[in-house]
């Protein structure tokens, strides 16, 4: 759990830095890395990168409600978003929303040209839109205090 917790929070530090974080020597960190890696616990390394930098500062998080609940539509529906990179969370819900999308844009103008093109590929019910006026709290690290409560269904 310290492995994972460290590398969350810092995915450039080297093996021998994290070793030393843990009380391990560089071996026999790589290795449980390797192994975790292997078990699919890592999934991948990434840079988060600035936004404001990159001009996506805005978070526009849209509700689609669809009458059309069948596999066709559905692969419709994950190809057109795929297609979209300012989609970058999508999520399948329970209750009145059926998905909700986390989309980032520069401004107003350019999620209304989003949208335009979002229910020209697709057809859908009801789009709602909600604008995110201040971030208040943020993070990528998941929490691990739970991580030895696996449910028999994982």
């Amino acid at each position: 759990m310290k492995i994972l917790d460290l590398i969350q929070r810092d995915a450039t530090l080297s093996t021998a830095e994290i070793g030393e974080r843990v009380g391990l020597s560089s071996t026999p960190c790589w290795r449980r890395l390797q192994n975790l890696e292997k078990q699919g616990t890592i999934t991948g390394r990434v840079a988060l990168l600035n936004r404001d930098h990159l001009n996506v500062g805005v978070d526009a998080f849209v509700s689609i409600r669809t009458d059309q609940h069948n596999e066709g539509w559905f692969e419709a529906f994950a190809e057109a978003v795929a297609a979209f990179p300012e989609v970058i969370e999508l999520y399948r819900m329970s209750g009145e929303v059926d998905y909700l999308m986390r989309v980032v844009v520069p401004d107003i103008a350019a999620y209304d040209g989003f949208y335009k093109r979002l229910i020209e590929a697709v057809d859908l019910t009801d789009v709602s839109s909600s604008f995110a006026m201040e971030r208040i709290k943020y993070t990528t690290a998941l929490p691990l205090d739970y991580a030895g409560e696996r449910s028999e269904d994982a």
